[in-house]
């Protein structure tokens, strides 16, 4: 046979021998070019589950480092912080919206630095020319006062109750006392509840400030305060010379010993009738404090969002937010990683999530990382003043604050505006199976949240935190002891999944 015929033969086969074998290839190869069309549901499922505690719990550990001293609003290390923030922002396509197109907005706020753990100390006569002196441990027993002047001080200790000078009220516990060159203990807030009595509480909110405290015993000639309040805490007024630290049970039971009165009797005394009942002491302390005031010094507030799809709906928005700041350094690290590292890295998970959905809103929806919430939630209160969307184009603002320790979801405010708390509830009942409970909230007391001022605006306003968890042998709040280890990365990466498809339904 001639080449030519043998060779299309030879072809024709190994077509028939090969080609059952290979049929199958083929078609699976094509198959699987096959486009797969997901619904919307599935892709937003999609996204959700690229949230992952590891990752959540990555953020928290980042915020918590000591290259940022502890965010205190105003500090190059609450600046760092911030910067840190942007550049996830900016790689995930998040655009600015602070100050001439900026991620920053920025707005006055002086800071004070603790340089030193300062000291408190007790003076127990022996005879009239000794005394044995009672050191307290930093910590422990007291803080120094966050915004306290520098400086020594020693007198005797006049116990003023909540320290309100209230004529209108018939109420100065001042009065009948002398505290000039001398050290008060104060109580904090009033003798009056907001939640028994709201109408009563309003005439006694004005004098539940720690502000107004401090100067009030300064008007009043003190030179020094102790402040029945064991926090680290930088909400309060500078005043230069006036020394404050902040104190708990061990020392305010050392001032009442041998006095004749007991401390919780007297306190419950004064909540019942409304009398002042100030009385000195005879005891004897010294306190010392070494701080740096920054009159200069500025806050920021980090502002990013996504534009919405449609031209009319992105004229509406949905506002997430976390506070970014803690409390600095006082004068060692606190941390703040359930407060609020947790928070911050809540909201950038869903930011995330919300890139890597190929679902895209319709609405807006705006990305606030506040700062000096701690400092008298000065930096939603500037937020709202100037606005990167009006208030009224608000369908709702979602909190975030204190949620990165527990088992269980608390949603302050949920009973306020069950419209809104309805996304939540339902996209908890179909995905997440999270013990979630919703709550009134009428913050009719000092604003302790950036949630109070949204809600004074008039504006629809979720507050979110977690709880729940095995009680722990030791205080974490405020203090250097909020930290990685009390945190629950399982209960952050379910918020942010519940939080990511209610607001992907809110904004679609």
């Amino acid at each position: 046979m001639k080449l030519k015929f043998f060779l299309p033969l030879l072809s024709a086969v190994l077509l028939f021998i090969v080609a059952p074998l290979y049929g199958p290839l083929y078609a699976q190869e094509e198959q699987k070019e096959t486009p797969v069309t997901l619904t919307d549901e599935q892709k937003i499922l999609g996204a959700m589950h690229t949230i992952s505690s590891h990752t959540l719990l990555d953020y928290v550990k980042e915020l918590c480092l000591e290259k940022y001293n502890g965010r205190l609003t105003g500090t190059a290390g609450y600046n760092a912080a911030a910067q840190w923030v942007v550049s996830l922002l900016q790689k995930w396509g998040v655009q600015p919206a602070g100050d001439n197109g900026s991620y920053f907005q920025d707005f006055p706020n002086p800071y004070t630095l603790v340089l030193e753990e300062g000291a408190v100390t007790l003076h127990i006569p022996v005879d009239k020319n000794t005394f044995i002196e009672k050191h307290y441990l930093y910590e422990k027993d007291f803080l120094p006062g966050s915004t306290s002047g520098s400086g020594e001080v020693k007198g005797e200790v006049v116990y003023v109750g909540y320290g309100i000078t209230a004529p209108e009220l018939g109420f100065d516990e001042y009065k009948g006392v002398d505290v000039k060159g001398k050290i008060v203990l104060v109580e904090r807030e009033v003798p009056a509840s907001p939640e028994k009595d709201p109408e009563l509480f309003k005439k006694w909110r004005p004098y539940s400030f720690h502000p107004y405290k401090v100067k009030n015993a300064m008007d009043h000639g003190a030179v020094g305060m102790l402040y029945n309040y064991q926090v680290s805490n930088p909400n309060c007024t500078y005043f230069e010379d006036f020394i404050l630290s902040y104190v708990g049970k061990t020392i305010v039971d050392d001032i009442f010993l041998g006095t004749g009165k007991e401390w919780n009797q007297v306190v419950e005394k004064i909540k019942q009738k409304r009398k002042p009942h100030s009385f000195n002491t005879k005891k004897i302390v010294s306190m010392r404090n070494v701080t740096q005031y920054h009159p200069e010094g500025m806050g920021r507030n980090v502002l990013g969002y996504i534009e919405g799809s449609d031209p009319e709906m992105k004229k509406e928005a949905v506002i997430l937010s976390a506070h970014l700041d803690h409390l600095g350094l006082n004068h060692l690290l606190m941390p703040g990683a359930n407060d609020n590292a947790s928070g911050a890295a809540v909201l950038l998970g869903v930011a995330e999530a919300i890139h890597n959905s190929e679902v895209k809103p319709k609405r807006s929806i705006i990305f606030s990382f506040f700062g000096a919430e701690e400092q008298g939630v000065k930096g939603s209160e500037y937020y709202l003043r100037h606005p990167f969307m009006p208030n009224e184009k608000i369908m709702g603002f979602l909190n975030l604050d204190g949620v990165g320790r527990g088992k269980k979801i608390t949603v302050l405010a949920g009973k306020n505006y069950p419209a809104l708390y309805r996304y939540i509830e339902e996209a908890n009942r179909e995905y997440i199976h999270r013990e979630v409970t919703a709550v009134e909230f009428h913050n009719r007391a000092r604003p302790r949240l950036d949630a109070a001022h949204f809600m004074w605006a008039g504006v629809p306003t979720l507050s979110f935190s977690a709880g729940g968890a095995e009680p722990l042998p030791y205080e974490t709040y405020h203090n250097t002891l909020d930290n990685l280890e009390i945190i629950t990365p399982e209960i952050m990466e379910d918020l942010a999944q519940l939080l990511f498809i209610a607001v992907m339904e809110m904004v679609k």
